[in-house]
């Protein structure tokens, strides 16, 4: 999914990812049925039928005079059914419960979340009960239990991290402090359970196992795996200590996020002089006047000002690449990589205790570090994901320090006196693009307008995939009014479903992209009448909003972020596995689920995707060829450095997991330092403290993983190449190839390891090359 500032919420099992940090899980459930209303003295009944299976986890909204439930989630409609009769309309009191067509956002507030997840860990603390007395070591007496028990807690406790990431506020941080410690409890009891884990192993060595199909059976060793790293071996003071950290670092998690959206928030710069503005795009004025307005500077205008400057990405990253003014530069700069790093905000302390407590985590279960620990459910090894990172560093390191030199010589050329600070890489990166291949941001802008881009991405789809997406705006509640929501089709019958949240809210949402699964496919939680239930996901970006009556324009790198997101969208949506555990986006190692995203950025150079969506918002004209020749002339442009710069984060993610001690004289910018040495060209301030913002490995799930997107890019390279192979301009080949990728990369989801679903499509093992070549690298690597 994902960049420096993305995360996702990649894979689910059961509820033992309810340990995971808040911030970086938003699965919950949203397909509908038709409803009815319970009466409170037939709540007994329902909750036996719940209890004995005959009722699949209904949602009960305890504490009050009437109980709503769905009629699609049962397994014997007729007992429900029964148990039911006498429902009658009345208000539903906790929306947050409800199991309607897609979930209430609408309606949902923060005072539901507290009674409304305790009423859900009671009944499936109940739930976990009655299984744990009479589990079967069988598919339908085991497995499908839990993932009834797993599903049901997806759609209440992800929706509370989703409304985390998109519409946070102080009463909904202090709802989730308050229930979160009781999420975590359900959570490790069921990582632990013994009789659980017991009926695992027995039907792994039972009768049953040689029938069952390969998908059920990499689940089960899935399963059998995370319930020794969740801890089930462990007994008396091992057991405790190893709960009392998992609390801990979510809580530390969790704090660590909000930090980082406190501190971006706190940053505001109101600039009333032009000059100070100097250079700034047109949209880039407008987008700080709207934003001045917003916060009471009432006639505010793009041309007048006044404008005001923040840290979100939108607002940051013009001011680094075109203000003349390089004392704002510099400042902002300097504010941008110190947040979270003082005063009430600061992550410092956070991260070495979150680092500590990984490393003891790691010991109590026999490893000799966290990364270990964490690559034991991924493709590579530390060894291997160091080799790849190395490998990639050796190729990529002369090509940055000729950008260095470059953008260094053109600076002085124009009147620069002195070396180049960090403040001014970006500025002078940009002018030399600009001189160099005759382009920019701005210039593109117009031609990359959302309604467009999405109205090609979605050509891509069918011509790739074969499936279409169209408009459902107006059939699903949404949490925001920018929030778009679509349907996909597949030869006209619905296939799955997904929200879009593009812009910008830094109030309440935290920065980045990403997406969420929603809900999964599923055989076993089908509605009546239905084979599957289908899969629904959120796309969150954080684009520039539109401004002064114009759609939003993109950048394009805010157009690759979108076909990126659309990737993992994908890989969700067009599963065509049924097993729920092992659907869609579920149950793949985590370094290979960036292959579709990264895959799809590809696209969005190709000639024939681009000229789809890229025409002048306000005339209709199509991209000049001239310009879209120097958009590609300029693909290349500072790859060298680019590459190291996700290098760098990859390493100093595995040092700080694999070697670093804490409390033992250096500190963790120290590391951060001396990885810099090895994988920079500029050595970065000593008061840098990017740490304290890195949300992937302290607040979500990169933690020793974060070298997965260089790993899953040379798969994504690879895949690309194979259209290239086949022939970009030949409209048959590519079709094929693309129903060959839907039918192996997209379909397999977690039934089959991606190992093997890359060489059913590919043939073969993967190769870097692609990536070097793709990457203009290939021919520096072999000097």
């Amino acid at each position: 999914m994902m960049r420096a500032s993305v995360l996702l919420s990649k894979r689910c099992n059961t509820i033992r990812s309810a340990c995971r940090p808040i911030a970086s899980y938003q699965l919950h459930r949203s397909l509908s049925g038709a409803q009815v209303l319970v009466d409170s003295s037939k709540l007994a009944h329902l909750r036996r039928a719940f209890l004995t299976g005959l009722a699949t986890v209904p949602a009960v909204a305890f504490g009050a005079k009437r109980y709503f439930i769905s009629r699609d989630m049962t397994t014997d409609a007729a007992a429900v059914e029964e148990a039911v009769s006498t429902g009658t309309n009345a208000d539903v009191p906790n929306p947050l419960l409800v199991d309607v067509s897609f979930p209430k956002y609408d309606e949902i507030k923060p005072e539901h979340v507290v009674p409304g997840v305790r009423a859900l860990l009671s009944e499936l603390h109940a739930a976990i009960d009655k299984l744990e007395t009479e589990v079967a070591p069988t598919w339908a007496g085991l497995v499908e239990p839990l993932e009834r028990i797993g599903d049901r807690h997806q759609r209440v406790w992800g929706i509370v991290s989703h409304f985390k990431g998109v519409k946070d506020s102080p009463e909904l941080r202090a709802a989730v402090e308050e229930v979160q410690p009781e999420n975590v409890k359900l959570s490790l009891r069921l990582s632990q359970s013994k009789p659980l884990y017991s009926a695992f192993k027995a039907l792994r060595e039972g009768p049953e196992w040689a029938s069952l199909t390969s998908a059920q059976k990499r689940i089960v060793d899935n399963e059998l795996r995370d319930f020794v790293l969740g801890g089930v071996a462990l007994e008396g003071e091992a057991k405790e200590r190893f709960n009392a950290i998992q609390q801990e670092l979510t809580q530390l998690a969790t704090k660590f996020s909000n930090n980082v959206l406190d501190a971006t928030k706190a940053f505001r710069k109101l600039l009333t002089d032009p000059a100070d503005v100097a250079g700034l795009p047109a949209t880039s004025l407008g987008l700080a006047a709207q934003q001045a307005a917003r916060e009471g500077h009432e006639g505010a205008t793009a041309e007048k000002g006044p404008w005001l400057i923040t840290l979100d990405f939108p607002s940051y990253f013009p001011v680094m690449t075109h203000a003349k003014n390089r004392a704002l530069r510099e400042e902002v700069y300097r504010a941008y990589i110190s947040r979270a790093s003082a005063g009430d905000s600061d992550n410092g302390p956070i991260i070495e205790r979150i680092l500590e407590l990984r490393a003891e985590k790691s010991k109590l279960l026999g490893f000799d570090n966290f990364a270990e620990l964490s690559m034991a459910s991924k493709m590579a090894t530390l060894d291997k994901a160091e080799e790849l990172l190395e490998e990639l560093r050796s190729a990529s390191h002369a090509a940055a320090e000729k950008d260095k030199e470059e953008a260094q010589a053109f600076a002085n050329s124009q009147g620069f006196e002195g070396q180049l600070e960090w403040w001014d890489v970006s500025f002078w990166a940009e002018r030399l693009r600009e001189s160099k291949y005759n382009i920019s941001d701005e210039e593109l802008r117009p031609y990359f307008a959302l309604p467009n881009v999405l109205e090609g991405l979605f050509k891509l789809a069918n011509r790739l995939f074969d499936v279409d997406v169209v408009p459902a705006d107006g059939e699903a509640p949404v949490w925001h009014p920018d929030v778009r929501f679509f349907k996909v089709l597949k030869a006209g019958q619905p296939k799955a479903y997904f929200y879009l949240d593009p812009y910008s809210r830094p109030a309440e949402k935290r920065g980045g992209a990403w997406m969420a699964e929603v809900v999964g496919q599923s055989r076993l939680m089908a509605p009546p009448g239905a084979s599957v239930r289908l899969p629904v996901a959120h796309m969150v970006c954080n684009q520039m909003e539109p401004v002064g009556g114009k759609p939003s324009l993109m950048t394009f790198r805010e157009v690759e972020t979108l076909f990126h997101e659309f990737g993992h969208a994908l890989q969700h949506m067009l599963t065509e596995v049924t097993e729920g555990l092992a659907s869609g986006i579920r149950n793949i190692e985590w370094d290979a689920i960036e292959l579709p995203s990264q895959f799809m950025e590809n696209w969005a150079y190709d000639r024939a995707t681009l000229y789809s969506f890229a025409k002048h918002f306000e005339t209709g004209e199509p991209l000049p060829e001239e310009l879209y020749g120097r958009l590609k002339a300029a693909k290349n442009y500072r790859s060298g450095t680019m590459m190291l710069r996700q290098l760098h984060f990859s390493s100093v993610d595995l040092e700080l997991h694999a070697r670093f001690k804490p409390g033992q004289g250096k500190s963790v910018y120290d590391v951060d330092q001396e990885v810099a040495a090895r994988t920079l060209v500029m050595k970065p301030l000593p008061e840098d403290r990017f740490l304290c913002s890195f949300s992937h490995i302290f607040a979500g799930g990169y933690s020793a993983g974060y070298y997965s997107y260089k790993w899953a890019e040379v798969l994504s390279a690879d895949a690309f190449n194979a259209f290239e192979e086949a022939g970009l301009d030949d409209e048959a080949a590519v079709r094929d190839t693309g129903a060959r990728f839907r039918d192996t990369v997209l379909a397999l989801g977690g039934s089959v390891p991606p190992a093997d679903v890359f060489v059913r499509f590919r043939g073969r093992e993967p190769s870097t090359r692609p990536l070097l070549q793709h990457n203009g690298l290939l021919a520096v690597a072999a000097a």
